[in-house]
């Protein structure tokens, strides 16, 4: 949470902990107006319930193994919105697009507006001790593997 914190968010919650939705609560009373959920599972239906009027729930992946099955009075009852994030897809049928948005990306990490947090970089040859890391949830931002031919040029 301390990392979120040094990258800007302005509040911050455990999800692990009991009562995470009444600190929520108590920051948003209106509720929150998007929901990033690259997880899926227990905690989506309780993301949406805390959902503002008009909010955002946008559907990343499912990285928990379990697909969620959410009743969708609950959209309604909240005035918000479901979006799918499917960004291979989102490549393959809008590749103009795609690119230029990697332009900026690219050009606002060079002007240093964007700042990805790398916890570490690695040999290709390194990949099963990343996942490792990743499934151990012991990384903090990204993991980046380099081949041999890797020459640091600039910072991550």
């Amino acid at each position: 949470l301390n990392v979120c914190k040094q990258y800007g968010a302005d509040f911050v919650v455990n999800y692990a902990e009991k009562n995470w939705e009444q600190k929520i609560k108590q920051y948003a009373p209106n509720g929150v107006d998007v929901v990033y959920d690259p997880v899926g599972g227990d905690y989506a239906e309780k993301s949406v319930r805390l959902m503002a009027w008009e909010g955002k729930y946008l559907v990343i992946g499912f990285a928990s193994g379990s697909i969620p099955a959410i009743k969708l009075n609950l959209y309604l009852l909240k005035g918000c919105s479901m979006i799918g994030v499917f960004w291979g897809r989102f490549t393959a049928l809008h590749p103009q697009a795609n690119a230029s948005q990697l332009r900026q990306l690219a050009e606002w990490h060079k002007q240093g507006k964007i700042k990805p947090l790398v916890s570490q970089v690695l040999p290709l040859s390194s990949a099963a001790v990343a996942l490792e890391a990743l499934q151990q949830r012991k990384v903090q931002g990204k993991v980046v593997l380099v081949t041999k031919h890797y020459k640091k040029q600039s910072k991550l």
